[in-house]
């Protein structure tokens, strides 16, 4: 139906035959229920942790003879047996006061000064370390620190008392080498390409060199004092020079054991 104005409403519908028609009315499809992923984890859990007896009880119930019935004072806790009781600091208690009726020993005299005693035991006594402790509130409550675990204990390691690893493969390196030396010196002593010093030559040549020192060293005790000219001075020089090569020729010889000689 058209109206004034030039324009259609939408509300209403021209008058048409095919509107008396029943229209079938089209239901939108329904979506599918939502099923969890975990339907079948949780079937199977069900079903294998399952447990017997879980609500209903146990299929047989034990029973009782007639004569067990409870008791008077059968659900009470039983208590350890009675002990004379002591106190804690009972051992380290002081002395009894003295009764009125006990009169203490007269005409006992001590020479001890004790001004002086006490004063010799502050001067030679060894002073006490403070206490290592912290304070865990603003008002200053300290406690003990070494109990505390706030500070860490080497002798608790898992490592401790053991060779560090780094030790182990120095010595297994070590040894690898000492190894490989001894196998080549074998093997030059096999082809005759050198030979080990006796023990005889050794100490004969330990003997010579301490000789040859001993010898300049006298020499250089008759030197003079005063070493005015170039002549004394280089002369002094080289003989402090051939000493001090022959200590390290000696300790040198004396620090090995064994030496080889080449052919």
């Amino acid at each position: 139906m058209a109206l004034a104005g030039g324009y259609r409403n939408n509300n209403y519908q021209e008058e048409s035959i095919y509107n008396l028609i029943p229209k079938i009315q089209e239901r939108p499809p329904k979506e599918p229920r939502y099923r969890s992923t975990f339907t079948k984890t949780v079937k199977q859990d069900t079903s294998s942790f399952r447990q017997s007896n879980k609500t209903m009880g146990p299929p047989k119930v034990v029973t009782h003879q007639p004569d067990e019935f409870l008791k008077k004072h059968s659900k009470e806790p039983k208590l350890p047996d009675k002990k004379p009781f002591r106190y804690e600091d009972e051992t380290k208690r002081r002395p009894a006061v003295p009764k009125h009726s006990e009169k203490p020993l007269m005409g006992i005299r001590s020479n001890k000064n004790f001004i002086t005693t006490n004063a010799v035991e502050n001067i030679m006594s060894v002073p006490k370390k403070p206490e290592k402790k912290f304070a865990d509130t603003r008002d200053g409550s300290t406690h003990p620190l070494t109990p505390s675990g706030l500070t860490p204990k080497y002798t608790q390691k898992k490592d401790y008392g053991k060779t560090p690893q780094y030790l182990e493969r120095r010595k297994a390196e070590t040894e690898r080498a000492q190894a490989d030396y001894d196998s080549y010196i074998q093997e030059r002593m096999r082809q005759g390409a050198m030979k080990q010093m006796s023990y005889g030559e050794r100490q004969a040549i330990i003997d010579g060199l301490k000789k040859n020192w001993e010898d300049l060293h006298h020499q250089y005790q008759g030197l003079s004092v005063v070493t005015d000219t170039a002549p004394k001075k280089a002369r002094k020089e080289r003989m402090e020079a051939e000493m001090k090569q022959l200590e390290r020729d000696i300790d040198m010889i004396e620090k090995h054991q064994v030496i080889y000689l080449a052919n």
